[in-house]
């Protein structure tokens, strides 16, 4: 058996992180967020710029059904409502098909879009893809896009356990603030 079969997809995702680097200019605060259109869970064409107005939560993760990511969305789902108060829409984006996207929000019972990003070009365009060759993932990055459609905050790294906590403090913050 080859090593790339012995390894986990988590591991290559880990060892990747090791080794990656960035290949275009990163975005920055204060940026127009890149525009996109992806289809979602339920196969229905989700845009950015139909999201112009609201508060957009706009998160990028490695893999359906892993433990962190997992995680990551059921933080998200459990605090919905505060997100919806507080006038925000979440979008979650990885490289995985919509097929699958819907198996894993029908599992969790997720009540956001989960947007499928196959070819891995939206992850990019967020300096956000993970690429290992044989393989890509989205990395774990976030961006809160305020209703003009600029980027407010990003997070790199995240941690999938404080990050919801961390997205609505600054949303409150950045919402204050305008």
């Amino acid at each position: 058996m080859s090593l790339w079969k012995k390894l986990s997809l988590s591991t290559l995702y880990c060892v990747g992180l090791l080794f990656a680097s960035s290949s275009q200019a990163a975005l920055k605060e204060g940026d127009f967020a890149p525009s996109f259109r992806l289809n979602d869970q339920h196969q229905q064409t989700v845009s950015l710029d139909e999201q112009r107005g609201k508060w957009v939560v706009l998160y990028f993760y490695p893999k359906n059904d892993t433990p962190g990511c997992t995680t990551e969305a059921c933080s998200f789902r459990d605090n919905i409502n505060q997100i919806i108060a507080q006038q925000a829409v979440i979008l979650g984006v990885s490289v995985d098909s919509s097929a699958s996207h819907r198996e894993f929000a029908e599992k969790y019972k997720l009540p956001f879009s989960l947007l499928a990003d196959e070819k891995a070009e939206v992850a990019a365009q967020y300096d956000a893809v993970l690429n290992l060759g044989v393989i890509k993932f989205a990395r774990r990055h976030s961006f809160i896009i305020n209703p003009e459609g600029k980027i407010a905050r990003i997070y790199r790294n995240v941690d999938p356990q404080q990050h919801v906590a961390e997205i609505l403090s600054d949303l409150q913050r950045l919402q204050q603030a305008q």
